[in-house]
């Protein structure tokens, strides 16, 4: 069943988080906190021009909050800003509304299951509102989902 293939992928990442390390030479950085569930996020990005080279993430959060960041940091290597913020803004609208999810989300649209549960959409963005955070403020600033 696809749901239950969903399930087993969000699993595993909020287990085994992919790029689940600061990153020293990071030359772009943002904290994210989501105080309903009380998960922290600090985010790391290596620039290169406008092309995210690398990403990495620490912090202590749900599964959902977990697997969202490890699965986010996979998909963003290698794209421009603008592609990075495009591909934030159609996550948050599979999470939001009942449109369709695109091929450019790959993995992503295991995502889509947890806008039937609004608590939760905030869990899953908060990596993505850190990300908007790093790439469009240079404020030292956490980002709250609230």
């Amino acid at each position: 069943m696809v749901d239950d293939l969903y399930q087993e992928i969000i699993i595993d990442h909020s287990k085994r988080p992919r790029n689940c390390h600061a990153m020293e030479d990071a030359n772009r950085r943002a904290e994210g906190y989501d105080p309903l569930c009380g998960d922290k996020l600090k985010l790391f990005l290596k620039m290169e021009g406008d092309v995210v080279r690398d990403l990495s993430f620490v912090g202590a959060g749900c599964a959902i909050s977990t697997a969202s960041a490890s699965l986010m940091t996979e998909s963003l290597k290698g794209k421009s800003r603008d592609e990075a913020l495009k591909l934030l803004e159609k996550f948050h609208e599979l999470l939001t509304t009942d449109t369709p999810a695109g091929k450019e989300l790959g993995k992503l649209v295991v995502f889509g299951g947890v806008r039937e549960y609004p608590a939760r959409v905030k869990c899953a963005t908060l990596a993505w509102h850190t990300l908007r955070s790093a790439l469009t403020d240079s404020s030292a600033e956490p980002v709250s989902t609230e």
